[in-house]
């Protein structure tokens, strides 16, 4: 909605202002997609105001360790309930790409993680949660995730650390991404292993991270469509949205529900967890 080709932004405008109503009165988290590029995504930056930043590589293509103003950082972690939750820009991948950016993204997703990880960090706040952009998986047609070599997964030539070791190895529990214009859920997942707790219980202590694409919320564009994958649980293209409630330290529950069928309930999980921290998975490749 914030592209330059879009109106120079009025078509943003318009969103804000149909978004307003909602805005103003419920908090919300937001999360820097490849809509919002444009002018070095100076639109995005000025419009939303999050939390203080943990770091800004794109700001004039240099690293910066810390932002003084929230609203400049393009990713950011907060924490809520028993939930450490992080927001990221998988655009560095795409826009600006620099080793620079990219670099300091990663180097700041790792020493936040590394702070959630403390003993008494991950006991009061059991469950990480990670969102993104564009996913590492999907079984869209034509998706960015079907490419082995996707930069949001493994990286690229000139940064090749993973987000997806990273993540592992820090025992995030649950990734969120969108992009793709459709819902899904994945098996838990590690380098195109499935890696399920048990085959009666996918989700019951699950060997690797968790990933849902949540993108169906609308779009002109239309729904995208999907191709055979047995990484998928289940998908729709219908029109929705994903609602979780973090029912307490070992329990989490996740239910996406359609517009189109008037909001009824598409598809549910608990995800259940007997302990949480960095080490915890064992999905052998």
């Amino acid at each position: 909605m914030l592209l330059w080709k879009e109106d120079n932004a009025r078509v943003g405008d318009e969103f804000m202002r149909q978004l307003e109503p909602v805005a103003a009165y419920i908090p919300y988290m937001v999360c820097v997609g490849n809509h919002e590029n444009a002018y070095n995504f100076s639109h995005y930056r000025k419009r939303f105001t999050m939390p203080v930043a943990g770091g800004d590589g794109e700001a004039n293509n240099q690293p910066i360790e810390r932002s003084d103003h929230g609203s400049e950082g393009m990713w950011f972690s907060w924490n809520i309930g028993k939930a450490h939750v992080i927001s990221f820009s998988t655009e560095v991948y795409y826009y600006s790409v620099t080793r620079e950016n990219i670099k300091a993204q990663y180097d700041w997703l790792d020493k936040d993680l590394t702070e959630a990880n403390q003993p008494i960090n991950r006991e009061k706040r059991p469950w990480i949660i990670v969102m993104g952009h564009k996913p590492m998986y999907c079984s869209n047609t034509g998706g960015f995730c079907n490419d082995p070599n996707d930069p949001v997964r493994v990286g690229i030539k000139v940064f090749n650390k993973s987000l997806e070791e990273l993540f592992y190895k820090h025992g995030v529990d649950l990734e969120f991404y969108a992009h793709e214009h459709s819902y899904e859920r994945m098996w838990p997942i590690y380098k195109h292993k499935i890696c399920n707790g048990s085959y009666d219980k996918p989700y019951m202590n699950p060997r690797a991270p968790v990933h849902i694409v949540t993108g169906s919320a609308g779009n002109r564009e239309g729904q995208s469509k999907f191709i055979p994958s047995e990484r998928s649980a289940f998908h729709t293209d219908d029109f929705g949205y994903t609602r979780m409630i973090v029912q307490n330290a070992s329990h989490l529950y996740l239910e996406e529900m359609s517009v189109n069928k008037g909001g009824a309930i598409l598809d549910k999980i608990w995800i259940v967890k007997d302990k949480h921290g960095t080490g915890i998975y064992d999905c052998h490749i």
